[in-house]
């Protein structure tokens, strides 16, 4: 993003300009998939959600910085530094956040995948302020490890589009209807394009229409942390049913207020998403990642899933204490058998390659003939 941004704001040429968005749009990409992912698997249970939205609440609030910095700077044009500072100060804010990048943990979840289970129980030791071989701990930690293992069996990205016992494809079918709802309620157009709707739709004037994409965006950035403080205390799916109801609420007024199928439209989408999200999105607050992994395991079909959830007994209760240790379940003792099965049958096939085979030319083509 640093690289992007200067070369942005020292742009003299469209075709500089295109490939250093380019970049930008790369690095930010990267940093907008990761910052929730890593910051989900070093969360606790009683506090991921709470972290995750005050991510959220920080996106706005860069968003909210952006629109009055735009504005301030607004009144320097046509002097190209009207568009340039403002490109370049997001300079300022990645090298901040890369300085302190550096002494943040890998997630225990990827060392346990890379091998490296004894720093993986260190951090988990340094998130929790326990000692790394405290009971807590290593239950969190085999916990993590059996998940990893059974995630090691997938075939790579092709895998998360098949339906076999870990419901990859139904899992990111989720997910992708999840950002989409998030697309369709127009939240892009008028964060990116409010102040210009504002004058060419609404025939405001220029002034007057940056003042208020400004005071959007600040109320955007306000509303966003409500759910900091209620995500926990009320779910993540009471928060999408309100907030599909409040927006479907939102276009009923609109379609009151004036006129057009696109009115219509919206209705329809913004609606739409409150049945979705009660039938198929299951209840995640109060569990580890580990314990939706189980959730979706147990689950056959597509319409049992948030029925499973509201049945399963929590691991940890709502202030990250312990309720059900994992290692005393027989879902880890079961992993653990199939773990055991499945190392003891590569033992077998590498001392199977190891024998004499009767026909001497298999021996010689397989490589398994023994040297006299």
């Amino acid at each position: 993003m640093i690289v992007g941004a200067a070369l942005q704001c020292s742009s003299y040429s469209l075709g500089q300009f295109i490939a250093a968005r380019v970049i930008t749009g790369y690095g930010n990409g990267l940093n907008t998939s990761t910052v929730p992912t890593w910051q989900s698997e070093c969360s606790k249970s009683h506090r991921r959600g709470q972290l995750v939205m005050i991510e959220g609440a920080l996106i706005t609030g860069g968003v909210c910085f952006s629109y009055w910095l735009d504005f301030g700077f607004s009144f320097l044009d046509p002097n190209s530094i009207a568009w340039r500072f403002p490109i370049g100060f997001q300079i300022f804010i990645a090298a901040v956040i890369l300085l302190f990048v550096l002494e943040l943990p890998e997630s225990p979840r990827w060392l346990v995948l890379k091998g490296r289970e004894d720093e993986a129980l260190n951090v988990l030791g340094a998130l929790s302020d326990l000692p790394s071989d405290d009971p807590y701990i290593w239950g969190e930690f085999q916990a993590i490890k059996d998940t990893v293992l059974e995630n090691q069996k997938a075939g790579g990205l092709k895998d998360l589009f098949t339906m076999g016992p870990d419901r990859h494809l139904h899992r990111t079918i989720l997910a992708y209807i999840n950002q989409m709802f998030q697309q369709i309620s127009g939240i892009n157009l008028i964060t990116y394009y409010a102040a210009a709707i504002y004058q060419n739709e609404i025939r405001l004037d220029p002034l007057t229409s940056r003042i208020l994409a400004a005071a959007n965006g600040t109320e955007y950035f306000l509303a966003s942390w409500i759910a900091v403080f209620t995500i926990e205390k009320f779910g993540r799916r009471s928060l999408m049913l309100f907030g599909a109801a409040g927006m479907s609420f939102s276009m009923v007024m609109d379609y009151l207020g004036g006129k057009g199928p696109g009115i219509v439209a919206a209705l329809f989408l913004n609606a739409f998403i409150f049945p979705v999200v009660y039938y198929f999105y299951p209840e995640t607050a109060y569990r580890s990642l580990e314990e939706m992994d189980s959730i979706f395991r147990k689950c056959h079909r597509i319409f049992t899933v948030v029925k499973i959830a509201q049945d399963e007994p929590r691991r940890y209760g709502k202030k990250g204490e312990l309720l059900i240790n994992y290692e005393e379940t027989e879902e880890h003792r079961q992993r653990q058998a199939s773990v055991v099965t499945n190392k003891g049958m590569e033992k077998l096939r590498e001392g199977l390659n190891h024998v004499d085979h009767p026909n001497p030319d298999y021996s010689a083509e397989t490589g398994t003939a023994r040297q006299g």
